[in-house]
């Protein structure tokens, strides 16, 4: 059974949320400015919050990107509480938790029903890539790179891919003012996704994250710059770069992740005004050309599966022309964009960038 509510949470008269056992999954993304608390706290009041699922540590330390949960802690619910901010990629890591809940869910013979307080996609609705093809991440659904769907959209879908039985009720990012006015960004969604550029460089710039250039994990403005150690600059050479776009040599010093204390040689990629973006197309470029330029440079395990597109990975790898990857992509796109538009919820709908 699924349905989508245009009523706030509060306002929700189920019985598994009034007086039912509630778990809450949720980051500090779930904080309601109108009555100023955290979503949690509205069954914390009622008397029936059972558990609060959430990352392990502070919100903005490094690292902190992950729910974890146990199956048994599911046992005897009601009713889970779904509220984090998810980024627009893929492969962000705690809508990825939230897929694994709804596996886990659906092999439960007495599962909860699942409520998804959805937001407002802080990546748009543009499209960039394909869906999976052979081998990819775990716990990630058949959808574009960028997909242009919210967490509710996507779970929508999710449901339907596994052939889930539990209950699956979202409700609307536009039935209350946390949802409907706050910037998607303005409480980071993750300690690697501080801003409001980050998710525009993310669906391309996750990808660094699986070899040896850090896409600044550690500094303010992570998947905006990225470099390493072995980079060099030159000011004779053409890093690729399509139009609206700028690249500004620069170097920083990671306070976590990858090359961790070491100074690094790279770049930061500048957007023009009005600049429309793609980022995957943009980063697959540079990966080729950083391949092809150092050979400390290397794409590590797990790159394959979360670039899950071996026409992508040949172009990478420099068995094919950038024109036939940027066809390949266009298709990708277009067929995504057909099989996205029977899960959104909203009136505006998933574009590519012509």
């Amino acid at each position: 059974m699924f349905s989508f509510r245009t009523t706030p949470l509060e306002d929700q008269l189920d019985k598994a949320l009034t007086s039912g056992r509630v778990g809450c999954f949720c980051t500090q993304n779930c904080w309601d400015t109108a009555r100023g608390r955290y979503m949690y706290d509205l069954f914390r009041e009622r008397g029936n919050l059972q558990v609060v699922f959430s990352p392990r540590d502070t919100e903005l330390t490094p690292g902190t990107n992950h729910i974890a949960f146990e199956a048994e802690a599911l046992e005897g619910l009601d009713a889970i509480v779904v509220e984090i901010q998810d980024a627009g990629a893929r492969y962000f890591n705690y809508s990825k938790d939230v897929f694994h809940l709804m596996e886990t869910l659906r092999t439960m013979e007495y599962a909860p029903a699942l409520y998804i307080v959805d937001h407002i996609n802080p990546a748009g609705r543009i499209v960039e890539g394909s869906m999976p093809s052979g081998p990819f991440e775990q716990h990630t659904p058949k959808v574009a790179h960028r997909h242009g769907l919210t967490l509710g959209e996507l779970c929508n879908l999710y449901y339907t891919e596994i052939g889930a039985g539990f209950p699956l009720h979202v409700i609307s990012a536009l039935a209350n003012d946390s949802t409907r006015q706050l910037l998607p960004w303005t409480i980071a969604p993750a300690s690697d996704i501080p801003g409001m550029f980050t998710c525009q460089m993310y669906s391309g710039g996750g990808l660094w994250n699986n070899t040896t250039i850090t896409p600044a994990i550690g500094t303010a403005r992570p998947y905006e710059y990225f470099g390493a150690p072995f980079i060099s600059h030159d000011r004779h050479e053409i890093i690729p770069s399509p139009p609206g776009v700028m690249m500004r040599p620069c170097s920083f010093t990671p306070a976590a992740g990858r090359h961790q204390g070491q100074r690094c040689q790279g770049y930061q990629i500048m957007l023009q005004p009005g600049a429309e973006y793609h980022s995957l197309l943009h980063i697959s470029q540079l990966i080729r050309y950083f391949l092809e330029r150092y050979p400390h440079f290397e794409l590590l395990p797990g790159f394959e599966e979360k670039l899950a597109d071996p026409t992508l990975l040949d172009y990478i790898e420099g068995r094919i022309t950038f024109q036939d990857a940027r066809e390949h992509v266009k298709v990708e796109e277009q067929k995504w964009i057909r099989k996205a538009k029977r899960y959104t919820l909203y009136e505006d709908q998933p574009y590519r960038i012509k």
